[in-house]
């Protein structure tokens, strides 16, 4: 206490002062001191206080710590006190204190617990200053123990709570890695194995610092320290050292090539020389740290031959290791007697990715033999192992990894394999690869089965011939009793009820291996008629979870007998298969069992790595390579089952293509059909406009020739007789009266048909008047009557005269039809007379056939205006009943408004009637013109028939043919007719 005294200073007597009035004390006095024996003193019992008062120690005095580690540099001492007072701030002291040794677990855990978050309150505290963490950094430059030391600790503390944020500060600060680096060459053990724990501590998870620390020289120095602490032999520095190999090399490409490149694996070789080893108890057994040693550097090794590394770096250190002897050493180690269990679990996993996918390899492994007598292949001793039951689980797994890596891409030894299972090389009195194999598959143990299955079908993958060969395998099951093939062996446990789910789900595995592209394998496993309907009962029922992984595979079974298949079983084509699935199971239900098994848990596990880590036996279902297979041929088979429905959808659409196509061929048809008829209507058109022309220049010639005609008789006119010019005269006179007489009729006709428009205007105006009358005056009763009555004579009126009408078309219809009879009796008498060939006869006749032509035309028009006014009769008849209703509901005009409003409804109707009747009117006005127009064409055809016969008489008569007085008196009218013209002109 005196001490104390001369450092605070005597207080009052009997007053003992507290732990935080004494820390105050002490920051004063450490703050307000200029003597340095005065700081040093204050900081020395600062650190004395710090663990039992680390709270108060902390608060109070951290950032005053901090800066003496700035402003006191010059003072090892004091420096080495104020970093062990920050050390025991910031760290986590888990040992339990003196005072409180009899604590229970929860009670020591609720204390850790505070610890380590008090612990990372003050270092947070620490962090946010990065100036801190390069401060401590610049003291492990300091030589002096006093300093380095507390600094290493300092560091390490810092970096085991806030990893990451250590790091990323390191990095930042000038020479920080290199500065740590240095540590490693400190003589003062201590100081180079705390050194050892701060790198280990900053390399995890940071490949920038892993890189930094490979090219400052670790590698060398690391191999040295090992090498100088008795290598396997060696205590925990070695372990130490190991720990920071792993941590440069795991996942880290650039350091392992540098490793490999700098000649540091012909420096592990003499690690595993067991021989001269000393470590090992006086009984033989290994020691728990030589252990250790052994493990870390066995996993050094498979790092870097590990298969998730790049497969050409995975090559070239394969081939350095098998150089250096490495690989022999390691085969001596799993040939030796006495080695732990787990140091051989972790040899033979060593051994297997060293010689995975090396042919090299491979082959020095196939020559290894065990220390037995006979000797015996290294890779059946160790399929004993993989077989016998009373092995370590991980030890079976191991050594089943091994056989999977022997046989990665290594045909030869596939070939070896299979060989020792073949009848003509069989050796019965020495135990095979193949003889272990098959024992295990039918063993009692569902675990030895599972192994033989798997190890049985790496020996097949990505081989055809191999699995031809192992076709041949006969297997005796008894005495007496027929040898079966192997193949139907499987298929026979794999049906037996009692097979565990281990069992089922590893022969399995075996059999989608083996049928897998080979169609000779498929042919001979769809041999037996019972297989198919098995695996479809199978899939068909319904199961639990592990069950469900058989059905799945099952069906994954049935989908390779599918994509794999020759067709030579007629009772199992490809395309009965698929109909068989679809009724049995169903497609749907077939994909979900498939789906089932690349979902579940156990299947997602093995797909991420080649070795096999499982937690139980009982988890041991499947295995990498055959994920890979799974995954590779599930879409084939899904393809596969659903082709029969692409093809029937396929043959759906040909036919709708097949009937478009006939849809298009029709309207193609058509469009041909459209083209020739235009193409005939465009010829048509063309004919007639020949024919118009051609009858353009008839009319011109009859024309010439009747100025001819009118030339000649102008010119032989006064020699006629006069008898001849009496005929004439009559004749003419004849013919004016019958022209007179029809012009009459026509004009009669005309004035009709202006009469009939005047009277259709007129009604249509009373209408539209009496309307009017009918809306203004809704209550003048009589008034309406009386334009009602007005309409109804209108409407009487119009009706005669169209009776009219229809008598005097019917009149000129016959007077038409009796001038085409006499223009073709004219006809016949000039025909017959003295059969005298005609001029111009031909152009007669097609005058006549045009004029009787267009008397059929005039007809057809007269009945269609003779059915029009039939129409307006009839509407004539409607109206007038309308009317009279009209004229009953005005009789009763004094019930109410509502009468009237359905009084001027009806009006309104009868206005569109009479509308729709003046329209029908016109129509039959235009009719009637056209009608007329026809009977002027008519008369002017009927004119040029009487030029044509005077014509034909007068060329009869120049020839000195006789003609009747009859005859000769129409001439003579012709001719006086002629001879007046004439005179006219």
């Amino acid at each position: 206490m005196s001490w104390f005294r001369n450092v605070l200073g005597s207080g009052e007597p009997g007053v003992q002062p507290t732990g935080a009035d004494t820390i105050a004390r002490l920051c004063d006095r450490v703050q307000s001191s200029t003597l340095l024996d005065d700081r040093r003193d204050a900081v020395r019992a600062l650190k004395s206080l710090s663990k039992k008062f680390r709270v108060e120690v902390g608060t109070q005095a951290l950032d005053i710590l901090i800066n003496v580690l700035q402003t006191d540099r010059s003072d090892c001492e004091i420096m080495g006190y104020a970093l062990d007072t920050i050390f025991n701030i910031i760290a986590a002291h888990l040992e339990p204190e003196e005072e409180v040794e009899e604590e229970s677990p929860a009670e020591q855990e609720a204390r850790m617990k505070q610890e380590v978050q008090l612990s990372e309150q003050f270092i947070d505290i620490f962090l946010k200053r990065s100036e801190n963490v390069s401060l401590v950094l610049g003291l492990l430059e300091e030589y002096e123990f006093k300093v380095r030391w507390p600094a290493i600790k300092t560091m390490t503390a810092l970096s085991t709570m806030r990893a990451s944020q250590v790091q990323q500060l390191i990095l930042v600060s000038p020479q920080g890695v290199s500065k740590l680096m240095d540590l490693l060459s400190d003589t003062r053990e201590v100081v180079r194995n705390d050194g050892l724990l701060l790198l280990t501590q900053l390399t995890k998870g940071n490949a920038n610092i892993q890189k930094i620390v490979a090219f400052e020289n670790a590698f060398d120095r690391l191999l040295e320290i090992i090498a100088e602490e008795g290598a396997s032999d060696g205590g925990i520095v070695v372990e130490d050292c190991l720990l920071l190999l792993l941590n440069l090399l795991k996942k880290n490409s650039s350091n392992q090539t540098f490793f490999k490149e700098g000649s540091f694996i012909q420096r592990l070789a003499p690690f595993f020389d067991l021989k001269t080893s000393g470590g090992s108890s006086p009984d033989g057994s290994w020691s728990a740290q030589k252990v250790n040693n052994v493990n870390l550097m066995l996993q050094v090794v498979r790092t870097l031959v590990s298969p998730s590394n790049p497969q050409q770096a995975t090559s070239v250190c394969q081939k350095v290791i098998h150089q250096c002897g490495l690989l022999k050493q390691l085969c001596g180690i799993l040939m030796a007697s006495g080695v732990p269990a787990d140091i051989l679990t972790e040899t033979i996993n060593t051994v297997s990715e060293v010689i995975r996918g090396s042919k090299l390899n491979q082959e020095f492994f196939a020559a290894v033999n065990a220390p037995s007598n006979p000797p015996r292949p290294a890779i059946v001793v160790l399929l004993m192992s993989m077989v016998n039951e009373k092995q370590p689980y991980v030890l079976r797994c191991a050594v089943l990894y091994c056989f999977e890596c022997f046989l990665y891409k290594n045909e030869i030894g596939q070939e070896q394999i299979i060989a020792t299972l073949l009848p003509a090389t069989a050796d019965v009195q020495t135990v095979t690869a193949g003889q272990l194999l098959c024992g295990g598959l039918f063993s009692q143990d569902s675990l030895a089965n599972w192994f033989a299955a798997v190890a049985l079908a790496h020996a097949l993958k990505d081989n055809t011939t191999q699995k031809e060969q192992l076709l041949r395998v006969q297997l005796a099951t008894g005495l007496g009793n027929p040898p079966v093939s192997l193949l139907q062996q499987c298929t026979n446990i794999l049906a037996q009820p009692t097979a565990k789910v281990q069992t089922r789900v590893g022969l399995l595995i075996l059999l989608c291996n083996w049928l897998s592209n080979c169609q000779l394998a498929v042919s001979h496993f769809l041999t037996n008629p019972s297989n198919i309907p098995f695996l479809t009962a199978q899939v068909a029922e319904h199961a639990d979870e592990h069950e469900s992984l058989v059905q799945g595979l099952c069906a994954f079974l049935l989908g390779i007998s599918i994509i794999d298949n020759d067709n030579a079983n007629s009772s199992f084509t490809k395309e009965s298969l698929r109909q068989l699935i679809a009724k049995r199971v169903g497609e749907e239900s077939f994909i979900e069992k498939l789906e089932g098994v690349s979902k579940h848990e156990l299947y997602t596990q093995a797909a991420q790595k080649p070795q096999l880590r499982f937690s139980s036996p009982d988890a041991m279902l499947f295995d990498y390579e055959f994920t890979s297979l799974y995954k590779h041929l599930e879409s084939q088979i899904v393809k596969a089952i659903q082709e029969s429905d692409d093809i029937e959808s396929k043959k759906t659409v040909e036919d709708h293509d097949n009937i478009v196509t006939q849809y298009k061929d029709i309207i193609r048809e058509q469009d041909n059909q459209l083209s020739e008829t235009k193409k005939k209507y465009e010829d048509m058109k063309t004919e007639f406009s020949k024919q118009e022309s051609q009858l353009s220049e008839q009319s011109s010639q009859i024309q010439q020739l009747k100025d001819q005609y009118a030339l000649l008789k102008a010119q032989h006119g006064v020699n006629n007789t006069g008898q001849d010019l009496q005929n004439s005269t009559d004749l003419h006179d004849s013919g004016s009266e019958e022209i007179s007489r029809l012009q009459a009729e026509v004009d009669d006709l005309r004035q009709q048909l202006a009469d009939k428009d005047s009277a259709v205007e007129k009604l249509k105006n009373d209408l539209t008047v009496a309307e009017a009358k009918a809306v203004l005056n809704t209550d003048g009763t009589e008034e309406g009557n009386g334009e009602v009555s007005v309409v109804q004579t209108r409407l009487e009126e119009q009706q005669q005269e169209i009776q009219e009408l229809k008598r005097t078309l019917a009149e000129q219809r016959d007077e038409v039809t009796k001038e085409k009879q006499r223009a073709d009796d004219l006809s016949s008498q000039l025909e017959e007379k003295n059969n005298i060939p005609i001029p111009d006869n031909s152009a007669l006749i097609a005058e006549k056939a045009a004029m009787s032509t267009k008397i059929s035309d005039l007809e057809s028009k007269l009945s269609h205006s003779e059915s029009e006014i039939s129409q307006l009769q009839s509407e004539n008849q409607r109206l007038q009943d309308e009317k009279q209703d009209l004229e009953s509901r005005l009789s009763s005009q004094g019930e109410g408004a509502a009468d009237v409003s359905q009084l001027n409804d009806e009006l309104q109707k009868l206005k569109l009637e009479n509308e729709r009747l003046s329209s029908e009117g016109q129509t039959a006005k235009e009719d009637v013109a056209q009608i007329r127009q026809e009977q002027e064409d008519l008369l002017v055809l009927l004119t040029d028939t009487d030029e044509k016969k005077d014509k034909y008489k007068e060329k009869l008569k120049e020839l000195g043919q006789p003609t009747s007085d009859d005859e000769d008196g129409e001439e003579a009218e012709d001719e006086e007719e002629e001879e007046e013209d004439g005179d006219e002109d």
